[in-house]
């Protein structure tokens, strides 16, 4: 029940906050503010895990500090608030774990992947053309990837991944940062 009513605020925030934004870039936000990671760090900043009644397995394996037990953690506990205190409490406390988390996922792009705010900031600051330059490397059953952001012929930044959609990304997370900033 606690992750449906986190959806529901969460989605309500963003609505609320951003309605200019489609739901083309409203829907990825909203997807990097409720994902395991970051509910998982939510809960670190609440030291939700010392709270958790684990079995000795996962007690041995650190399951103190698994993002999926945090994750779910955070979930349940706004479950019972939702059931004790009710809709508006339970969305008053979203709001206020999630408020840093929402302002980051924004200030990365808008709630964009990498290469699509990257893609806009190029052409909002009128830089000229984004391309991506490939390489790899490693055989093909362990290959590498590495990809250079060049924006109007210059090297911008460079990011590697395992897949060639998973180097570029970094490459555009990394070269936004730099030109935003």
């Amino acid at each position: 029940m606690g992750d449906s009513v986190l959806g529901l605020v969460v989605t309500e925030e963003l609505y609320l906050r951003y309605p200019d934004l489609d739901e083309s870039r409203l829907s990825p936000l909203r997807s990097g503010i409720v994902n395991m990671r970051a509910l998982a760090d939510i809960a670190r900043t609440l030291e939700l895990g010392k709270y958790i009644r684990l079995g000795k397995g996962e007690e041995v394996t650190n399951g103190r500090d698994k993002n999926s037990l945090l994750g779910d953690a955070l979930e349940a506990l706004i479950g019972a608030i939702y059931i004790d205190s009710g809709f508006a409490t339970a969305s008053a406390v979203i709001q206020r774990l999630i408020k840093s988390t929402l302002e980051e996922a924004m200030a990365k792009g808008a709630g964009l992947d990498g290469k699509t705010a990257l893609q806009e900031l190029v052409a909002s600051l009128g830089m000229g053309t984004l391309e991506y330059l490939l390489a790899e490397s490693g055989p093909d059953h362990d290959k590498s990837f590495t990809a250079i952001a060049v924006v109007g012929g210059v090297e911008i930044a460079q990011g590697e991944g395992k897949s060639k959609r998973e180097a570029e990304q970094a490459a555009a997370r990394s070269a936004y940062e730099k030109l935003s900033s």
